[in-house]
Parts: C-alpha cells; structure tokens; sequence
C-alpha cells in the first residue's frame, strides 16, 4: 500500500508518499539507483525526530554530526536510504559568507586527510 507522510509544508508539497510493495526487490545502491534522499529539518526539531524514529522502532543511524550540520538516517521499507539533515549550524560557521565556494573548506575531522583529498580533485 501507499502510505503518506505529512512534512513541514501545506498541501501536496508538504507530503511525501512511499510505496510499499512486496513483490518488488529492496532498493539497491550503484548505477542507475538512489543512494538517498535528503529532507531538511529545522534544528529545533532534530532531537524530535531522532525519538520519533526511536519510539516506532525503526532502525537509524542516531545522531550524525556533520559539522555545518546534524543528520539522521534511516531506510524506508522498500531499503531507499532517508536522511533527515538540519539547516543549522550552516556553512557559514567556518568561513566569512561573501567567501563561500572560494575555497576549499572541510569539516574538522577530515583536515589530517587535506593533502589526500585535494590531490583527488580535478581542476575546474
């Protein structure tokens, strides 16, 4: 069946419908696939949803620090990974706003891998 789900939104925008059915196979990750859908929750409501998730018993990440900002992930029953990220702190917690995108900013636990991962990166 289709279950519904009521966002932050009014109306069909504010609505997410999943459907389950048996018969299918579950949701794989690689070519041609979803890897996940991204929701954005208020940072208020993070604590919210990682105990709704807790108190219906559904499998999830817990709480993910990401630095800019928090997220929760958890699989729909057909095995599509969600994510729950928050819109605080936001990407502006590190550098100056007019300078976003200008560099080459990481988070603080992947600065020891800085040489590694600019090494990996093509020149625009």
């Amino acid at each position: 069946g289709t279950h519904v789900y009521k966002m932050s939104a009014e109306g069909a925008v504010g609505e997410l419908h999943v459907t389950v059915d048996p018969a299918l196979p579950p949701a794989r990750q690689g070519a041609g696939g979803v890897h996940h859908v991204a929701f954005n929750i208020p940072y208020k409501d993070y604590e919210a949803w990682a105990e709704r998730l807790r108190d219906m018993r559904i499998p999830n990440s817990g709480p993910v620090d990401r630095f800019w900002f928090r997220s929760l992930y958890f699989r729909e029953p057909n095995g599509v990974l969600f994510e729950l990220a928050t819109d605080a702190p936001g990407f502006a917690t590190d550098e100056d706003i007019d300078k976003l995108g200008t560099t080459l900013s990481l988070p603080p636990f992947l600065e020891d891998r800085r040489q590694q991962i600019e090494a990996g990166l093509k020149k625009l």
